[in-house]
């Protein structure tokens, strides 16, 4: 018998609706009629709600087959989490191109390592330019880093997609302004999400 079929088994027993089950373990009336169709999973936390609200072991709810798949999407799940808090943290660290002497500025007669914010001997169209990458990418940090809860295989994809796109022009940016340290600020970081894209499960 499959999870989903004990899941409606037990619950009939006890003489409980979908509605009342779900109100007990403190999940939605969806998530259970998901469940008992067989159309998903409870995470771990939900599974040992269920196991100890029926006197039930783990084993007793799942097959060999079906702790095999929960644990390979927890550890999917995990390693989505990972991803998007890196993607964010990354994102967000673009921001302090504002204060590292990232920027080359000709002052008596060389060169000088100067911040973002220093940066005032270029084209103000180009430092515009350059202040609004900067925002843009540490904003998409933001919002990746508070959407990283959010489910949905696409909406995980489109982000990482955006925050790759974003980056990439941002380096591009960098290095037709003739900005090389800033630009490879950009590309170590955009290395660093290929590869976690790369080793993606």
């Amino acid at each position: 018998m499959e999870f989903n079929e004990k899941l409606q088994e037990l619950r009939k027993r006890k003489g409980l609706t979908q509605e009342e089950l779900a109100e007990e373990l403190f999940v939605s009336r969806t998530a259970i009629s998901k469940w008992e169709s067989g159309r998903g999973y409870p995470n771990i936390d939900s599974l040992r709600s269920i196991a100890k609200f029926f006197s039930v072991t783990i084993d007793e709810l799942l097959s060999g087959d079906e702790a095999l798949r929960l644990a390979e999407e927890e550890q999917r799940e995990k390693s989505r989490h990972f991803r998007a808090l890196v993607f964010g943290l990354l994102d967000l660290g673009i921001a302090a191109l504002l204060f590292l002497p990232f920027f080359g500025q000709r002052a008596d007669g060389g060169v000088e390592g100067v911040s973002l914010l220093e940066l005032t001997e270029i084209a103000p169209h180009m430092r515009a330019a350059y202040f609004a990458a900067v925002f843009a990418i540490a904003g998409l940090g933001i919002l990746v880093l508070a959407l990283q809860n959010s489910h949905g295989r696409f909406r995980e994809e489109r982000r990482e997609q955006i925050s790759l796109f974003a980056n990439t022009l941002g380096a591009l940016l960098f290095v037709l302004g003739r900005q090389p340290y800033a630009a490879m600020y950009l590309l170590l970081f955009l290395g660093i999400k290929g590869m976690l894209l790369w080793k993606r499960p």
